[in-house]
C-alpha cells in the first residue's frame, strides 16, 4: 500500500459543509463556497485520505477531486 506521508491534499465536494463540521476532518481548513467544500490539509496516509472522502460522502456532499498539493503551490490554489 502506498504511503503518502505527510503529503498534502485539495478534497473538493460538490455541496456546502459549514465551519460546525470541521472537527469531522482532523485538521484539515475547511471552506463552504459557491456550491462546493474543499479542504485542505496534510494527510498521512492512504487510510486517511479515503477516510475523508467517506465522510463527506456520509455528510451528504458528492466527491469532486482529490489533488495532491506540490509543496511550492499555495494553498489556496
Amino acid at each position: 500500500m502506498e504511503q503518502t506521508s505527510g503529503r498534502r491534499y485539495r478534497i473538493v465536494f460538490r455541496g456546502e459543509l459549514g465551519d460546525q463540521f470541521q472537527g469531522r476532518f482532523g485538521g484539515m481548513a475547511l471552506e463552504g463556497r459557491n456550491g462546493l467544500t474543499t479542504l485542505t490539509g496534510e494527510v498521512v496516509d492512504q487510510a486517511q485520505l479515503i477516510g475523508y472522502v467517506q465522510r463527506g460522502q456520509e455528510l451528504g456532499v458528492d466527491l469532486v477531486s482529490v489533488e495532491p498539493l506540490d509543496d511550492r503551490e499555495d494553498v489556496e490554489g
